[in-house]
């Protein structure tokens, strides 16, 4: 029984040892990870671009992961309103541009 116990308290021992050594690897590792100049998250919108809101909050949440890192909603035929609401989105969101000038011809 004794053999039990120290192999269960080995085990343990071992777990917890190897949680900490990775939690402390990956709070250093994430920590010096250098931002991406110039990296642009492009969400094309078409029509009346009805999941814009959700779309734009989950690039948002990416975005944190991706430091340095801006959002670009391409109007690429979109309705007066589904433009009305990117650019009330662009301009109360830090980091979103809306594209200006010409309609971007996709495919």
């Amino acid at each position: 029984m004794v053999w039990f116990h120290d192999g269960l308290l080995a085990f343990f021992s071992a777990v917890g040892v190897t949680t900490v050594v990775w939690l402390l690897a990956g709070a250093v590792l994430r920590a010096g990870r250098p931002a991406i100049p110039g990296l642009l998250l492009v969400l094309p919108l078409r029509g009346e671009a009805l999941a814009m809101e959700a779309d734009v909050r989950e690039l948002r949440r990416l975005r944190r992961q991706l430091p340095g890192a801006g959002i670009l909603l391409a109007d690429c035929g979109m309705s007066a309103d589904a433009r009305a609401l990117a650019a009330y989105l662009a301009d109360r969101t830090e980091g979103v541009a809306l594209t200006e000038g010409p309609e971007i011809k996709l495919g």
